[in-house]
């Protein structure tokens, strides 16, 4: 088979040939329909996760379909179409596991990071950690799902997102743009903000009701202005600086949600958070239970991301676009 392989930090993309692996107990092999291309690939070759196995194969937004089991394994069946996520393992047995909250758990271990994930033509794969496609949903658009999707999903379910809650976004990029359009279906109403009113017309098309441009107005201003504050801010932006910006516009009692970030320690005013009940999350993507909630929402209500398709040799150039700022949209690697 064809893969391409993260040797250490700083070092490119290696293309090679390698032997289908065959699964052994509780594994499955799954052959690759797409892998996303996301920005926790860029960051492991940068080296931003410590705990790295190198040689390792990235990718961590699968779908594709089971070709084999190993011992064990009842589910899934030979011939299922499923997405795999960030989370590709856990113990088991620790409280948060029990309690169906895998993500949680100490032992956890990262598809793409740890385990080989899907920038390769098949892949094993924990059969416990894959998720049955909902009928009908386009396995390619779906893979940013696995990331993505999950990731402003639950954000915006952990924060307690209901109809009528005025949610604000920043960002309107993949987690972003995806965010807005879960939230707008959860029947929330959207704000967005962002740097400058080149994407106004994009985000709005998407089921917002009003575009912040941060550079042109105090971000905290403008969400106290919209009926009180937000009840919820998920920041979908990589830096910690916008969060930190829009913190001022939590209506009492919101949450401020951070989904995207940087190195740069999260400073807020203690008083306005204490007088005014204000909470602070985060959320790393989702367990097993959060990914199917996820797929069944987004093929209820027809949510996909668009994206650009690429081939597996294009990965190495992909990546190198993003790490410089050229990269546009979603690109998913399709097999």
């Amino acid at each position: 088979m064809h893969a391409a392989v993260a040797t250490g930090v700083d070092a490119p993309l290696s293309l090679v040939e390698r032997d289908v692996p065959t699964p052994g107990p509780g594994e499955v092999l799954v052959r690759m329909t797409a892998c996303g291309v996301c920005f926790t690939d860029l960051n492991l070759l940068r080296g931003h996760f410590p705990f790295a196995r190198f040689p390792v194969v990235p990718g961590h937004e699968i779908t594709g379909v089971v070709e084999a089991v190993g011992e064990q394994v009842t589910f899934p069946t030979v011939g299922t179409a499923v997405g795999a996520q960030f989370l590709g393992d856990s113990c088991g047995h620790c409280d948060y596991c029990v309690r169906g909250d895998q993500i949680l758990c100490p032992a956890k271990r990262i598809t793409g990071v740890v385990m080989d994930g899907g920038y390769a033509e098949y892949a094993v794969l924990k059969a416990g950690f894959v998720t049955p496609l909902p009928a009908g949903l386009d396995p390619v658009a779906a893979a940013p799902l696995m990331c993505a999707g999950i990731t402003a999903f639950n954000g915006l379910r952990q924060a307690g997102t209901r109809p009528e809650s005025r949610v604000a976004v920043i960002g309107s990029g993949g987690i972003g743009a995806l965010a807005i359009r879960y939230a707008t279906a959860m029947g929330a109403r959207v704000a967005v903000l962002g740097h400058s009113r080149r994407v106004e017309e994009q985000v709005l098309s998407l089921g917002a009701e009003r575009f912040i441009v941060s550079s042109e107005q105090d971000p905290a201003a403008a969400l106290k202005d919209w009926d009180g504050g937000a009840n919820v801010i998920l920041n979908a932006a990589p830096t910690t600086a916008a969060a930190a910006a829009a913190f001022g516009g939590l209506a009492p009692d919101g949450t401020l949600v951070l989904c995207g970030y940087d190195n740069t320690p999260l400073s807020l005013p203690s008083q306005p958070m204490v007088l005014n009940r204000l909470h602070v999350m985060a959320n790393p993507s989702g367990s097993p239970h959060d990914l199917r909630d996820t797929l069944a929402f987004s093929a209820v209500h027809g949510i996909l991301p668009e994206i650009n398709r690429i081939a597996l040799d294009q990965a190495p150039t992909t990546l190198a676009a993003m790490a410089s700022g050229t990269a546009r949209g979603r690109n998913v690697i399709v097999f």
